[in-house]
């Protein structure tokens, strides 16, 4: 039977190959792999629905007004399926999806197709504060690398279509097609060509069409602007730009430091215990912190902030219009809390749809306090609603597009195209001159993982030390004499550099043929001239576990040396040549720009 199989799709690939255009096949696959990913975020909505329904109706303590006890539980089945059936860390999604792009080729497991559909609706489900974008972008991504492979496409093409599954996961979720392609440039640095754009457009649409399918043309946001953008209005869009710009800056901050506060529990069961008690304090206190968030979203651009709010200890005050803005800049500071204690306790999330959650809050909050402090100025608080949004993700996230183009789409117009680009704007461009990396890439940057727009650093990223090192090289001890020298490692090498090394393996020194030529031929010398004696320090050293490519290449322009070695764990493993190093450099260029 197995036989058989492999000769039918033996066939099938002849068939391809000779039948259909690389191109166009590109272009199937776009199609299909969006529809997958669409598919696989209509799961995982419907999924996380379905456990938020049972917990709405009373099955996790909903009745005894304990819901903010139901995150533990959710944690805790995340924690014991990762413990005995995923068995390995939850990773960030779009952050380990843009490592297998740059350093894996692509190549994403095959266990992380079912692994967030599980972990992600269980986290949401009992009312961890993440979202599920990350989720659906990283199943689909898995979904389109392992069909790539299963079908022979080269690494290149299967990253573009690793971008086109983000896009028609996104555009699924958000019915924002645009928004979905314009996501996958930015976030994912892909050059927006014909070559990548028609499959981005096929996955994108098929993923709206997916969702259009099994949801049916329901919306997340039912909101139609009713109140044009005035030009009177400009200074609030700056000044809430600005406010946002400083949220992102503090999001992303709250964000590493939380990680790292949790880092100080070696054991999960005490990340889990520590971070569930802290998420249900919060959930207490201020309710709408609980699950995504997205009908506190629609409640405030209903204008209905005391349902936005839900119930809290704070009811009987909250007739004072301050103390209702008091209670929402609390959302506003402590959603980024909730959402990495999340993490950090061993959730499984994402993180674009908290952004959107903290910067409506934010937007709304600013709003409010223009209308009520007294400065004769009336805005729509729906409108900063809506921009405040837009704001937050273009500073967290370095997206200004997708944060104004994913706007402008949910809301079914463009009306408010000006004040987004203004809000937008300026908070991207404060906070990327505060924070270089946004908290998807700063990791990756540290470790010379992260692919940009810049080609030259693009590619350097793309290419892997272990392809330009070369191991052909004699090596040599110190204590040999210079006859020893000659007659074992000279004489029989090719190459006119010898790595000097102890008894260990630890490199101490290297000697350059050029430094014997002189006397090599005087046999007198050759016992009384010892190699410790000849060698002399290398320009730089190769530091195989740290170095990065770029970190390479900058040490052959510092040293002017040809040839460089390599330390891995300490001791000797080879040489690095400059003229290998052009040469893959060369080579990977011309595969990435044609």
């Amino acid at each position: 039977m197995l036989k058989k199989v492999k000769i039918l799709f033996a066939r099938f690939f002849r068939w391809r190959y000779k039948h259909i255009s690389n191109k166009t096949f590109i272009h199937i696959m776009s199609v299909a792999v969006g529809f997958l990913a669409g598919l696989a975020a209509v799961t995982l909505k419907n999924t996380t629905y379905f456990i938020e329904s049972l917990v709405d109706k009373g099955i996790v303590f909903s009745s005894t007004q304990l819901y903010f006890i139901s995150p533990i539980i959710g944690l805790t089945l995340v924690y014991l399926y990762v413990k005995y059936v995923h068995k390995e860390k939850l990773e960030h999604a779009i952050s380990s999806i843009l490592l297998a792009m740059s350093k894996k080729k692509g190549i994403i497991p095959l266990k992380k197709i079912y692994t967030p559909l599980i972990t992600a609706p269980l986290t949401v489900g009992f009312g961890g504060s993440v979202g599920l974008l990350g989720p659906a972008v990283a199943s689909g991504s898995a979904i389109s690398s392992n069909l790539s492979r299963f079908l022979h496409i080269n690494a290149k093409t299967r990253s573009l279509l690793i971008a086109c599954a983000s896009a028609g996961a996104i555009a699924s979720i958000f019915q924002s097609p645009i928004a979905a392609i314009i996501f996958a440039v930015e976030v994912f640095s892909l050059d927006l060509t014909m070559l990548s754009l028609l499959p981005l457009l096929f996955a994108s649409i098929s993923g709206v069409l997916t969702s259009y399918f099994f949801l049916g043309d329901e919306t997340l946001f039912n909101f139609n602007i009713t109140e044009k953008f005035e030009i009177r209005d400009t200074l609030f869009y700056i000044v809430l730009g600005i406010g946002t710009a400083f949220a992102s800056i503090y999001f992303t901050k709250m964000y590493f430091g939380i990680l790292q506060f949790f880092k100080r529990f070696k054991s999960p069961k005490y990340k889990l215990l520590v971070g569930g008690l802290a998420i249900g304090t919060m959930l207490y206190f201020i309710p709408p912190l609980y699950g995504e968030g997205f009908g506190f979203i629609n409640d405030l651009l209903d204008g209905n902030s005391l349902k936005a709010l839900g119930k809290t200890p704070f009811d009987a005050y909250t007739s004072n219009i301050w103390v209702v803005i008091a209670l929402l800049f609390g959302i506003t500071i402590f959603k980024a809390v909730a959402m990495t204690t999340t993490f950090a306790a061993g959730g499984a999330g994402g993180i674009f749809i908290p952004t959107m959650v903290m910067g409506s809050t934010l937007g709304n909050v600013v709003a409010k306090v223009i209308n009520n402090i007294g400065i004769g100025f009336s805005v729509s608080e729906s409108n900063f609603t809506l921009i405040g949004m837009a704001g937050l993700i273009a500073g967290v996230l370095h997206a200004p597009l997708t944060a104004i183009f994913l706007i402008a789409e949910i809301t079914g117009g463009y009306e408010l195209f000006v004040p987004l680009m203004i809000t937008s704007a300026i908070s991207f461009l404060i906070t990327k001159n505060t924070l270089d990396h946004s908290i998807y890439t700063r990791e990756l940057a540290k470790e010379g993982a992260l692919i940009t727009h810049d080609k030259d650093k693009t590619v350097l990223t793309l290419m892997q030390l272990d392809d330009v090192i070369e191991k052909d090289f004699k090596t040599v001890y110190q204590q040999m004499t210079l006859g020893e020298m000659l007659h074992e490692s000279v004489a029989k090498s090719a190459r006119n550099i010898f790595p000097v090394v102890n008894t260990e393996g630890l490199l101490v020194g290297i000697v350059l043929l050029d430094d014997v030529r002189d006397f090599m031929f005087d046999t007198s010398l050759y016992d009384k001239l010892s190699v410790e004696t000849i060698m002399h320090k290398a320009p730089e050293h190769i530091f195989y576990e740290t170095d990065t490519m770029q970190a390479v290449m900058q040490k052959f322009q510092d040293s002017s040396a040809w040839n460089l070695p390599v330390i891995k764990e300490g001791k000797y493993y080879g040489f690095v040549s400059k003229s290998k190093l052009l040469t893959a450099y060369r080579r990977k260029l011309i595969n990435f720009t044609k």
